[in-house]
């Protein structure tokens, strides 16, 4: 049954500061929910009789299931056009692998602000093989319902954590490369890019911040095509993202 305390329960977690006080955090929808249910800790499920008839004999892991009806889920929903389902699920545990450049392509977000922007990079990264995001302190929580929605479930295999990434490359002691994208950097199409290291990509405005700017090894460009065409001054972040992460796959299945 739908209370007010549970309905107070789930819209806290709308912000960061609630969020980590209860170590929990808000999935909507059956497709995001089918991505997270096995990685993911479910505390809390709330669902329309209609959806849980859907799922048959499959076996749901929750602490605690709420049935509700399809106007009591609109009152509790954070989305414009809530989706059968929903629930609480208990945040993992930020221990990172500071080490993993080492071994693997990774990549780094330095202060990106948009919750979409993360959410679709960690989508990218979940779709190139990248296991590993590091992200600045400043950079847009990867459990914001925007942001959550934006990874499509690939914040299920992708681990994100929040690090003081200069402080990390610092610890590399220049023993990997270091990729950051700037407009005056090479043509990434004319590069040799190893399968290992970190790819850097900031802030939607400003760019790759001037501390790490100076820790990058390999700047890089993205060309526009053809490069004597007036053309819009940058891409999207996660655009970006995109168009540098294909090729360093494209390389790598090349060899």
């Amino acid at each position: 049954m739908l209370s007010k305390s549970l309905i107070a329960r789930v819209r806290r977690l709308e912000l960061k500061k609630h969020r980590r006080a209860d170590g929990l955090f808000l999935a909507e929808g059956p497709r995001l929910l089918t991505e997270l249910l096995g990685s993911f800790r479910c505390r809390l499920l709330v669902a329309t009789d209609e959806w849980l008839a859907k799922q048959g004999n499959m076996a749901i892991e929750a602490d605690e299931t709420v049935r509700v009806t399809a106007d009591e889920l609109r009152r509790i929903s954070l989305l414009t056009t809530p989706q059968e389902v929903l629930a609480l699920m208990e945040l993992p545990a930020d221990e990172p692998d500071t080490e993993a450049p080492r071994r693997e392509l990774c990549l780094a977000l330095d202060g990106v602000q948009d919750p979409g922007n993360v959410g679709t990079i960690i989508r990218l990264a979940d779709w190139f093989g990248i296991r590993r995001v590091y992200c600045s302190p400043d950079t847009a929580d990867v459990f914001a319902p925007k942001a959550l929605q934006a990874t499509m479930g690939g914040v299920a295999r992708v681990r994100v954590s929040y690090v003081d990434l200069c402080e990390m490359v610092d610890g590399l002691h220049g023993e990997v490369p270091v990729y950051g994208t700037f407009l005056g950097g090479s043509d990434l199409y004319a590069q040799p890019l190893e399968q290992r290291g970190l790819i850097v990509m900031g802030n939607e405005g400003r760019g790759v911040s001037e501390q790490m700017a100076r820790r990058v090894s390999h700047r890089l460009t993205i060309p526009p095509y053809p490069a004597d065409r007036p053309t819009v001054e940058s891409l999207n972040v996660a655009m970006a993202t995109a168009v540098v992460c294909a090729e360093f796959r494209r390389q790598a299945v090349g060899r």
